[in-house]
């Protein structure tokens, strides 16, 4: 589980870097359409093999590394492809939309995953992931405002590129201290992803139906947490919301691991739930930030060397949660990954951030 969940993200460790600088040349919804369609084929790849009864773990490393190099391109491109589409008055708005969307879906996609596999088998159910990867092209092609191709900079290349959006991103003092906070709670995010599944197996000896519905917990948190981060940013201030999402929140990670079987499997679930509450918040409130602040023509780079930064923790953190749980149990993982949570704030709190109620004009 660890080795499949660093495959799925190693892609942001590997190419986040000069994806951003290959983003920023292209149009983002044409990227986007194509990164969808691979992923759509990858998918389609296990139930095939299943089919034919030569379905193998190989294979799902394989089609995790290239849906997950697909992913970087998407994430990459989407959120560089926003602030197209709306005013920099409507982000924090839009943003906030995504999320809830986004969160929508992960309420019923686990509940309704593990009702497919306890049905059909994981491999069909596996078919929904390439059926939803299409759709998602479709609804990209009925945008219908028009978008030119980035104009070529003379003398520019890849390594200028990616060293022009590694000095913006390291040279501002906010967006350096984000990312630090962003990438330690991914860290620990990819331990939880990692082992939560095999905790709730075979340490609670849950159903797969019943896995599902905990594993929907933390999209209902997110859910909400998109639904209030619009008005808890104007209540508390846009840079404040920041890390008072992550301190709040962050103590209920310890419930994790002291979920057990029965009734008090529902610790995980609410821990789930506030825990990405928090961080649903707080990335509406941060990615709304860097969207503002950063010039058009570097906003694939930004996205891209912040996505390096924050998210190329994810396969280091999915290793470590596999092999602690190996070691010591998975339920000794959840301990790990709930004391690391309760770091995370500890950033932004030292940083300029904690002495700020709204967040500086991009100026």
């Amino acid at each position: 589980m660890g080795l499949l969940t660093a495959a799925e993200t190693a892609a942001f460790l590997l190419i986040g870097l000069p994806a951003g600088a290959w983003v920023d040349r292209m149009r983002k919804r044409t990227l986007m359409i194509r990164a969808d369609v691979v992923r759509a084929v990858a998918m389609a790849s296990v139930p095939l093999a299943g089919f034919a009864g030569a379905l193998t773990m190989y294979q799902l490393y394989l089609v995790a590394l290239v849906t997950g190099a697909a992913t970087v391109f998407f994430d990459v491109a989407h959120q560089s492809y926003l602030p197209q589409l709306l005013s920099k008055e409507q982000l924090v708005a839009g943003n906030g939309a995504l999320e809830t969307v986004r969160s929508s879906a992960q309420v019923t996609g686990p509940g309704l995953g593990g009702g497919l596999v306890q049905l059909v088998g994981a491999h069909l159910a596996i078919v929904a992931d390439a059926i939803g990867y299409l759709l998602s092209a479709l609804f990209l092609l009925a945008i219908r405002q028009p978008e030119s191709k980035p104009e070529p900079v003379p003398g520019a290349s890849l390594r200028k590129d990616v060293a022009e959006g590694l000095r913006f991103v390291l040279g501002h003092p906010l967006l350096r201290v984000i990312a630090g906070a962003t990438g330690l709670g991914n860290f620990f995010s990819a331990m939880l992803m990692a082992t939560q599944t095999v905790f709730l197996v075979r340490v609670l000896d849950l159903q797969p139906g019943v896995v599902g519905l905990m594993l929907s917990a933390s999209a209902v948190g997110g859910l909400a947490g998109a639904l209030c981060a619009g008005r808890l940013a104007r209540r508390f201030g846009h840079a404040r919301i920041i890390w008072l999402a992550s301190l709040v929140s962050a103590p209920f990670a310890l419930l994790w691991p002291l979920a057990g079987k029965g009734a008090a499997a529902a610790l995980f679930a609410v821990a789930s739930a506030a825990v990405f509450f928090g961080a649903v918040v707080y990335n509406v409130a941060q990615v709304s930030f860097r969207q503002t602040l950063c010039p058009p023509r570097l906003l694939g780079r930004m996205n891209a060397t912040l996505r390096f930064l924050m998210w190329g923790s994810l396969p280091l953190g999915a290793l470590v949660g596999g092999g602690v749980a190996d070691a010591l149990g998975a339920r000794a993982a959840l301990w790990v990954c709930a004391v690391g949570f309760l770091l995370v704030p500890l950033p932004l709190l030292l940083s300029p951030l904690r002495s700020m109620r709204d967040l500086p004009d991009a100026d």
